[in-house]
């Protein structure tokens, strides 16, 4: 798995080592951009509390983390075709070597939003660190369930990895990133209570902000949700493992 983690750190990017360097960027730019339109808007307020940064930060970070890790897990296997050649390399290893290496970028990012959060003269702490930590681990072990299911699913039919692209684009949409869930009429927002991803954007913010609504939160769906996700791709791997190294 060693091998696979740093051959992913050296062709990520411009084909160096450091290229990694770069990942955690991207999302802080994503950020950029989303503050930036707010402002462009007209909007003085933020859409809650006090800092229109610190509302999108606490719902960039779980939905950005779950999309990187769970797209590139999925990527992973088809990218590093060639290592399969090696019979000591399984997909698996694969896949878990590039989520070791995603969520150590996701662990920068979050950090880097943090220091520019706190220079900017905001607090970035939460006032219930447990439920932050709960929250942020929690979208982790979902990013890594599906990225799992994803990765394997993408082994047997590559076209799925390109739906799968379409999916993280209207989960991120319906996350409540850019709104506030719980604020929509109760036909709506029970809808969007689906998405795992809003699930966990709700569980964040509400380790941030003291009179936040938690009514939509469901914190045995996002595991359970999870946990099945991870089962049904090991257990597909598992039982297809030949073909899959076949195809």
């Amino acid at each position: 798995m060693s091998a696979v983690i740093l051959r992913d750190m050296r062709t990520r990017f411009f084909n160096h080592g450091l290229g990694f360097i770069i990942v955690p960027i991207w999302p802080l730019i994503h950020m950029g951009v989303l503050i930036l339109i707010h402002a462009a808007a007209g909007h003085g307020a933020p859409l809650y509390g006090e800092s229109a940064a610190l509302f999108y930060a606490t719902g960039l970070v779980p939905t950005l983390a779950f999309m990187y890790v769970s797209r590139f897990m999925g990527w992973s296997v088809t990218q590093n075709r060639p290592m399969m050649a090696f019979p000591i390399v399984r997909s698996l290893d694969v896949m878990f070597g590039r989520a070791f290496l995603e969520f150590i970028a996701a662990c920068i990012t979050l950090m880097a939003i943090m220091i520019i959060l706190w220079a900017t003269g905001q607090n970035p702490w939460p006032f219930d660190l447990e439920r932050a930590v709960g929250a942020y681990l929690a979208v982790i072990f979902l990013a890594f369930g599906c990225g799992i299911l994803v990765g394997v699913l993408g082994m047997m039919q590559p076209f799925l990895l390109t739906v799968w692209q379409i999916v993280l684009i209207c989960l991120y949409i319906s996350s409540g990133t850019m709104f506030v869930a719980s604020n929509l009429p109760d036909s709506i927002s029970y809808i969007l209570s689906f998405n795992p991803v809003l699930q966990c954007v709700e569980w964040m913010r509400t380790a941030f902000y003291a009179s936040y609504s938690d009514k939509l939160i469901n914190e045995e769906y996002v595991v359970s949700f999870a946990v099945v996700a991870l089962c049904l791709g090991l257990a597909i791997e598992r039982l297809l493992r030949r073909r899959l190294l076949e195809g």
